[in-house]
């Protein structure tokens, strides 16, 4: 209070950056006003979020793969791999020569996941193989031509629903604060 008293007796508070800072602190304090009311007002109900979760469920299967893979530029170099591979190189060494920083000196190795979190044509390969193989063709992806090998398989333990409930929640609401604000944008005109 002191320092405001003695700001206000030099004239700071008639500044014009000052008045700026000001004025966005107040349209600050009334935006998060309104999107507060707005959350409030637009609680999300359980059915929508155990619809969401089964949505995302279905979305990630049932499954999850341990893959491996060599990234490279042209689809030549990939069938130069295969050709190797089939004559008994090791996946692990041919992977050095993979562009995908990643896991190159990790032997190509991907880890677990979903095929829901890799590109399409990188999913459908990768479920078309059978344990302990490669893909016999190379796979083009917007990245380049890859090389797959699929090293196993096993269920997708899904979270539980209550687990997650509250991340849902907060995607749900951002999501219908995103439309809100876009609805707003279209019929608002700022100058």
């Amino acid at each position: 209070e002191m320092l405001s008293q003695a700001a206000k007796k030099k004239g700071f508070d008639k500044k014009p950056e000052v008045q700026a800072q000001f004025e966005l602190s107040r349209q600050g304090i009334l935006v998060n006003a309104y999107l507060q009311d707005f959350v409030n007002g637009h609680k999300v109900k359980d059915e929508d979020v155990k619809k969401e979760y089964d949505g995302i469920v279905k979305a990630m299967g049932d499954k999850e793969y341990k893959a491996r893979h060599i990234l490279v530029e042209k689809e030549d170099a990939a069938k130069d791999i295969i050709a190797r591979l089939q004559k008994g190189e090791k996946f692990e060494e041919l992977a050095k020569q993979s562009k995908d920083p990643g896991n190159k000196d990790r032997g190509g190795d991907l880890g677990w996941a979903a095929p829901s979190g890799y590109v399409k044509p990188f999913a459908d390969a990768l479920v078309a193989l059978q344990k302990g193989k490669f893909s016999a063709s190379p796979v083009n992806t917007q990245f380049g031509w890859h090389v797959i090998q699929l090293d196993d398989v096993r269920e997708l333990k899904h979270p539980a629903l209550d687990e997650v409930k509250p991340q849902i929640q907060q995607r749900l609401q951002q999501q219908a604060l995103e439309k809100h604000i876009g609805e707003l944008r279209a019929k608002t005109k700022v100058e």
